[in-house]
């Protein structure tokens, strides 16, 4: 008889459990049952699969290519039994439906709120939760299972036979300071000018930073060598609106959903589009709230209507 049909749950958490540890004695407190026994257990499983799950060494356990491989599976049978508790919880609350929602960058200030508000409006009972990454990192929690849809700059690996993607719209990079910023006050700001101030700039986990890397290198430049480095937006956003420092940011990420203007962009081109992309998993089947959401997010990436 095939082994999946004898498989348990329980099994799963195990192997997930010496995953993690490598340790014997460690899962086995973990998991409240005694040492011989777990190590009798682990025996059996891998005479039932007739393949070899860990390799043993003299620190421990090591995972081999065949325990990687139902390791990933485990943790995706893990991620959609998460997520079936969390949509039965919440239809028995009187839920439409849940849904979650990754997203870095610009879509995580504009796109994203303005989807989720839209979608509340016409379904109140949704619940829905937000999760702020860089893209790489999201990519790898859909894959998981532990995300619905996530939204960031496209990259070509991020290509898979699980994963659909739908382009949104091109995104640009600006230069933005405060209000009162010394450079607001110059009439011709060049990229030279930009030097003389420290830059907030994308750590390099994300996809934007190589955007603006191979933007400078086009017009002879690279990143300033005194930089901060953030992966957030709301960081990146307060740093200069407070100080004389100079942020790079992703154009929809200047204005707040409602047109308030809390940097000022400036005057310097950069040759920095990119696609700004989201990304769900084609097998699954919906609640009613991601498929909506699916929706809403694209209206809220479309271009304003341009003014009569």
């Amino acid at each position: 008889m095939d082994w999946t049909h004898r498989l348990r749950l329980r099994q799963l958490q195990v192997l997930l459990s010496l995953a993690d540890t490598q340790n014997i004695s460690h899962s086995a407190e973990q998991l409240h049952v005694t040492q011989p026994a777990l190590s009798k257990w682990l025996k059996e499983f891998e005479t039932d699969l007739g393949l070899p799950l860990f390799e043993r060494h003299a620190r421990g356990l090591r995972l081999t290519a065949y325990g990687k491989t139902l390791k990933a599976f485990a943790l995706r049978i893990n991620g959609e039994l998460d997520r079936a508790r969390d949509e039965m919880a919440a239809l028995r609350q009187g839920s439409a439906g849940r849904a979650v929602v990754g997203a870095s960058g610009a879509a995580i200030a504009s796109v994203v709120p303005q989807a989720i508000q839209s979608l509340l409006r016409e379904m109140p009972s949704a619940s829905i939760e937000i999760r702020e990454a860089p893209m790489d990192g999201l990519f790898i929690q859909l894959l998981q299972r532990e995300l619905d849809i996530a939204v960031g700059r496209a990259a070509p690996h991020y290509q898979h036979p699980e994963i659909c993607s739908e382009p949104l719209y091109e995104e640009r990079l600006r230069f933005a300071v405060r209000a009162d910023h010394p450079l607001t006050r110059k009439p011709d700001v060049s990229l030279a000018d930009l030097l003389s101030f420290r830059w907030i700039v994308w750590t390099r986990d994300i996809p934007a930073r190589y955007v603006l890397e191979d933007a400078l290198a086009e017009a002879g430049l690279a990143v300033p060598r005194d930089v901060v480095n953030s992966n957030s937006v709301l960081a990146t956003i307060a740093l200069a609106a407070d100080s004389d420092m100079i942020a790079v940011v992703a154009e929809r990420a200047i204005d707040l959903p409602d047109g308030t203007r809390v940097l000022t962009p400036l005057p310097v081109a950069l040759h920095t589009r990119s696609t700004l992309t989201m990304y769900w998993r084609q097998e699954l089947v919906p609640s009613a709230a991601v498929q909506e959401l699916l929706a809403r997010i694209r209206a809220a990436a479309r271009p304003a209507p341009a003014p009569a």
